[in-house]
């Protein structure tokens, strides 16, 4: 780290027996290589400084034998729990008398609300038991009315998932890109959290 430089960049590096060298590729650290769709996983795109970066965000969802448990490990624990309360008033999903958690893979702490929609499109796919697409991607905020919102640089984050051969986005409408494409990335684009959880089931 130069100390004249940026605070908020990242730098990945892999130690080698020759020493230290860069990873230039560091999203592929951080994604699991599944042979086929699993229930309660989906890929999204977060930013570490100015580096758009691709993790894994993984949703258990069990019967609870006593007081529900709510446990985030690399996410805040007080949001998944609120989190859970928007899917049950504005999608029609409940979570009550299920211990939830969510991790995200590879030690990653996500603290952008960018992990809000992944959150929950992977905690619904574990309760059904339904995996999502294959190569499907997301990110945006949900607010406290149910409304999904945008979040910065969303067509940076795209053309990560585009990079990587991801094929649909699941992402804010203020997001979608207003001009190109990128290659054969389906973004769609959503308003409501009903819109979402329909777009992806």
């Amino acid at each position: 780290k130069n100390r004249f430089g940026a605070v908020n960049e990242l730098g990945v590096f892999a130690m080698t027996d020759r020493g230290l060298r860069e990873v230039n590729n560091p999203s592929a650290i951080f994604l699991s290589r599944h042979s086929e769709p699993i229930p309660g996983s989906i890929v999204m795109v977060t930013r570490e400084g100015t580096r758009p970066l691709l993790v894994e965000v993984q949703a258990l969802v069990d019967e609870s034998y006593g007081n529900p448990r709510r446990v985030a490990v690399g996410l805040d624990q007080n949001r998944l729990a609120m989190l859970l309360a928007v899917l049950h008033r504005h999608g029609g999903i409940a979570t009550v008398g299920q211990d939830v958690f969510v991790n995200v893979v590879g030690g990653i702490r996500v603290q952008e609300t960018a992990a809000d929609l992944p959150t929950l499109l992977a905690v619904l796919s574990s309760l059904k038991d339904r995996p999502l697409a294959e190569k499907t991607v997301a990110f945006g905020e949900v607010g406290l009315s149910g409304e999904i919102r945008p979040v910065p640089n969303g067509e940076e984050r795209l053309k990560e998932a585009a990079t990587h051969g991801f094929k649909r986005a699941i992402v804010p409408k203020a997001n979608a890109p207003k001009r190109g494409q990128f290659g054969d990335l389906e973004v769609i684009a959503v308003e409501r959290l009903m819109d979402a959880l329909q777009a992806a089931f």
